[in-house]
């Protein structure tokens, strides 16, 4: 094969001497120049002044063997193998710059993206007469798009082909040669592809970035890549991120294009801005965006939102704001992927916006059937998360659903389920939405993480779809030991919700006879801070209606507040009647006929910008109900509209005492 290769690129005037890329630091260390005199192991210089790191050689000469250029965040990095070039390689083998390219530079990238490996690639470059530097950066990327699965590569045996080892040399021969934006590329290239860093051709690609960067003629956008190689080689620390910094920050920001401000972002996010490191940069990059916002693409704003969730940006909730009045008009041009990285920083920053949802429900219903999963369960995720109960939305994605779910991974199929529950909503196809997540259960229950489960099947119940069949496999105590066993262990939200999923199963599922839920496992209230199965009074409302039960009943000793029933549920007024229906003191105990639980249901118990109550609150009445409580609810837009106090007292009277004339106290 390797002669084939050899006859194949000889049409490309490539000159390659036989080498290997050395692989042990020992061998660098005692790497000599031509006068004999130790060179830096890391730049190639004899001089100090022209060290990587302007830490001077004397930092780099081990002889004990014990230095290291790869990233401290990375483990694998050295142990991904180096790129040896054999004797049989090529001496043919010539890189052009990017002036004298005979083939269009966005041409090739357009047919890289279209290869869907690696092999692909490989015959890409053999069909060329004739290659730039920028080409060759761009065909050892997506070599590493290709290749890269979290910290190895897929096939490390892709390192030893013989196209890849050919460019590899050529870059490290023509080091010099090359333009600066086929430099860093090619660098970066590398370093996803997991290049020994000690090989000769990663220490002449950094040396040469050294000395280009020490010129200070380099554009932002080779700046922001030569940072991203850097930080893969050595992390945030590394003492030559320094310096690409300065000379960013040495480019006036009102020159920089939309382009340059995206691609400082995501250099940024890729780690260089992590945990408040130039935050003063940051801080003069969000104030300018917010004047640039209506200029930036699709892709742009995409990019910049994900960039301020990585780099949590909470005080940058103007451009935040700003970004998303702007996105109205790009929700139909957005990529699935794009669209995913807009609802995730809307989520992360709490914000919504009445005219993105519009924009949303035009653009999701037309294309539920073709829209990656991820970005369908997305939408469903930020319409839960921010209480928004689009009906359009819903409906489209429970049909999408019934037809798709095969395909889905488990956490999205409870990520667009969940919504259902938690807005308390059952779409026009209820019946066959809940078959398929039946069907789905019982085929990939074990596939199911515990935490997903249980938030799944806990949801169906807020809207009467009862899990039997599976509530048995839940209260089994090897279930509930691997709950405990995943994360760190239960907290009360689980608890809370195995209680109430142990509650529903008795009070409306009188026919199950399988296991009960451990004592233990049970909480006393259902209420409790933060995250909570129950919404806490809104306290001007609950001071405005107990006023006007003061009037109404005479007295405030005839009616509790916040009183925490035996079944974990908090009413927020009882007031106790007997047989003959009169108002019994609340500090009353012995014999009880009634019991009126009011529900004061102020803005945060109902879907946003509606009247429909969350899931939560009508499980609550519902149980209730059953368990012998005369709910009364006393929605917070009826009870808005009443200010003067005799209408308030008639309306309590009317609601609480529907049957009986109004008495006088």
């Amino acid at each position: 094969m390797a002669f084939k290769f050899l006859q194949r690129f000889r049409s490309w005037n490539l000159t390659v001497k036989p080498l290997c890329f050395p692989t042990s630091v020992a061998y660098l260390s005692r790497h000599t120049g031509t006068h004999g005199k130790v060179l830096c192991p890391v730049c190639l210089w004899t001089r100090s002044s022209r060290c990587m790191l302007r830490q001077g050689c004397q930092r780099y000469r081990y002889d004990c063997q014990s230095m290291s250029l790869s990233t401290t965040r990375d483990p694998l990095y050295l142990t991904g193998g180096s790129v040896c070039l054999h004797a049989d390689a090529s001496d043919r083998f010539r890189l052009t710059n990017q002036q004298s390219a005979t083939l269009d530079d966005e041409g090739f990238v357009e047919q890289l993206g279209h290869c869907s490996s690696s092999r692909h690639v490989f015959k890409l470059l053999l069909s060329l007469q004739t290659m730039s530097d920028m080409m060759a950066a761009s065909a050892l990327q997506r070599i590493a798009e290709l290749e890269r699965d979290a910290n190895a590569l897929k096939d490390p045996a892709v390192l030893d082909h013989d196209v890849l080892k050919a460019l590899c040399f050529q870059f490290e021969q023509d080091s010099k040669r090359l333009t600066d934006t086929g430099l860093v590329r090619a660098l970066h290239a590398c370093t996803q592809l997991l290049v020994d860093p000690w090989s000769t051709l990663m220490i002449r690609l950094v040396s040469e970035s050294q000395e280009r960067l020490d010129r200070g003629a380099m554009a932002i956008k080779d700046l922001c890549v030569l940072a991203q190689a850097l930080l893969a080689l050595e992390g945030p620390d590394c003492a030559m991120l320094k310096p690409v910094i300065e000379q960013i920050q040495g480019h006036k920001m009102t020159e920089w294009s939309l382009e340059n401000l995206t691609q400082v972002y995501s250099m940024l996010q890729a780690g260089v801005g992590v945990g408040g490191r130039y935050q003063n940069l940051l801080n003069s990059m969000n104030t300018y965006t917010i004047s640039v916002a209506s200029s930036l693409s699709p892709s742009s704003i995409s990019q910049i939102l994900n960039s301020l969730v990585v780099l949590n940006q909470t005080q940058a909730i103007p451009l935040v704001i700003m970004l998303c009045k702007h996105t109205v008009k790009h929700v139909s041009r957005f990529s699935d992927g794009e669209l995913v990285h807009v609802l995730e920083a809307l989520m992360h920053f709490g914000h919504s916006d009445q005219y993105f949802v519009d924009a949303l429900e035009k653009h999701v219903p037309k294309n539920t059937f073709t829209m990656e999963a991820e970005a369908v369960t997305k939408v469903l995720q930020y319409c839960g998360r921010r209480l928004i109960l689009s009906k359009a939305i819903f409906d489209a994605v429970a049909e999408s659903f019934v037809y798709r779910a095969d395909s889905y991974s488990t956490s999205q199929i409870a990520r667009q389920i969940m919504p259902f529950g938690k807005l308390g909503y059952l779409p026009p196809n209820a019946g066959e939405l809940f078959c398929k997540v039946e069907g789905i259960l019982q085929t990939r229950f074990s596939q199911f993480q515990p935490r997903t489960l249980l938030n799944l099947l806990h949801c169906c119940t807020l809207i009467e779809r009862f899990p039997v069949n599976f509530v048995a496999k839940v209260f089994n105590p090897y279930f509930l030991q691997q709950l405990e066993a995943w994360g760190n262990g239960l907290d009360k939200i689980l608890l809370s919700q195995l209680t109430q999923l142990f509650m529903t199963v008795k009070l409306e599922c009188p026919f199950y006879k399988g296991p009960n839920l451990l004592p233990k496992y049970r909480v006393k209230s259902f209420l409790t801070p933060g995250r909570s199965l129950e919404t806490p009074v809104d306290i001007l409302l609950y001071n405005r209606v107990k006023a006007g039960l003061i009037d109404l009943l005479g007295a405030r000793a005839y009616f509790a507040s916040r009183v925490l029933t035996p079944y974990c549920y908090t009413l927020d007024v009882e007031i106790k009647l007997d047989e003959e229906g009169y108002v019994l003191p609340a500090s009353h105990h012995e014999i009880i006929y009634r019991r009126i639980a009011l529900c004061i249901d102020g803005h945060k118990r109902f879907c946003a910008n509606t009247h429909h109550l969350l899931g939560k609150e009508v499980i609550k009445q519902r149980h209730l109900k059953l368990l012998g409580y005369d709910v009364v609810q006393i929605p917070f837009y009826d009870f808005d509209k009443l200010w003067d106090r005799a209408e308030i007292v008639e309306y309590l009277h009317k609601k609480i005492f529907p049957h009986s004339y109004r008495l006088s106290w």
